[in-house]
């Protein structure tokens, strides 16, 4: 159990359906263990820039990654269990990796926004099963009818 002695859900939110989908998982999982909600949206500065030397405003991604956070913990809010955000600057397996040091559980959706379309796992999904340090559950979008 987490430190605080409470049942700690750590989930990657990214705006993505299938991070809305493991934050809804999350919410009721909590709700039946009497747990705790965690929220991580992670950001970080693109590796690219054009040939021009265009300047970037870096407080850009920052303040589009509190946007993307700040709306869903609006869509979850008043669901009766302790849900807090965390902004963390780095790479967003890295960031998920890391709270879940303090967490029984990370919930994360089976891919993001990014990637490519055909995997079964985005590389964030991948990364946090392989090296959270405890278990770790991807929600899979639903199947196409």
């Amino acid at each position: 159990m987490a430190s605080n002695g409470s049942f700690r859900i750590v989930v990657g939110v990214d705006g993505s359906e299938q991070s809305r989908a493991a934050m809804d998982w999350a919410i009721e999982e909590s709700r039946l263990r009497k747990g705790a909600v965690q929220a991580v949206t992670a950001w970080s500065f693109p590796y690219v820039s054009d040939a021009q030397g265009t300047a970037w405003d870096y407080e850009i991604f920052q303040k589009d990654a509190q946007a993307i956070l700040e709306a869903e913990l609006e869509r979850v809010k008043d669901q009766g269990v302790p849900i807090t955000g965390k902004i963390v600057e780095g790479n967003p397996a890295a960031a998920l990796i890391d709270a879940s040091r303090d967490a029984d559980l990370v919930a994360v959706g089976s891919r993001g926004h990014g990637g490519f379309t055909g995997m079964l796992l985005g590389s964030v999904s991948h990364q946090t099963i392989h090296h959270a340090h405890c278990p770790v559950l991807v929600i899979r979008e639903p199947a196409a009818d």
